[in-house]
């Protein structure tokens, strides 16, 4: 049903379809290129200095002050009971997990990511290398591993906040 209605919009609406990839086209190669060009032409060496800069220092600060704060502020004030503890180098790296939980003589994983890591975080999907970290981690500490989305330093996917308190009471058991 769904292919066909496209079809017979398509079909009604082909000049209007054209004319707006015919603006698109102009604007592209009349505005958007030569605005580009010009930005290129002056483009300097201390321009991609501030840029690595900015991208390694105050984004990586950022991004680590946003993940506390999604911990601290979030995640500890819901779970009080649960001591979250950053996870050592080894496994965040190359286990993608930045927070341990622990619930007695087990844990549970957190991985936060900024929002913008997808636009629709309802449909992130982690890599093949982090769903088979995920469970390594399952294995060696008998709990899954949740991604918490960042929005401005709160927790942008609240609906891990139930999935959580489930694993909590399942590692109790």
């Amino acid at each position: 049903m769904k292919k066909q209605a496209i079809a017979l919009f398509v079909k009604n609406n082909s000049e209007i379809i054209h004319e707006l990839g015919k603006r698109l086209h102009e604007k592209i190669t009349e505005v958007v290129i030569p605005e580009w060009q010009a930005a290129f032409s002056q483009l300097t060496v201390q321009d991609c200095v501030d840029y690595i800069y900015n991208l390694t220092i105050n984004r990586t600060f950022d991004g680590f002050l946003r993940e506390k704060s999604v911990v601290n502020d979030g995640l500890a004030k819901y779970f009080p009971q649960i001591a979250f503890e950053e996870s050592d180098p080894e496994l965040d790296h190359a286990g993608d997990i930045d927070y341990v939980a622990k619930v007695g003589s087990k844990a549970f994983g957190i991985q936060i990511k900024p929002v913008t890591a997808k636009a629709n975080f309802g449909n992130y999907s982690p890599t093949e290398r982090m769903k088979s970290s995920f469970t390594d981690f399952e294995e060696k500490y008998g709990g899954k591993v949740f991604v918490v989305f960042s929005l401005d330093g709160e927790i942008g996917n609240k609906e891990v906040i139930g999935q959580i308190q489930q694993e909590i009471e399942r590692l109790r058991k």
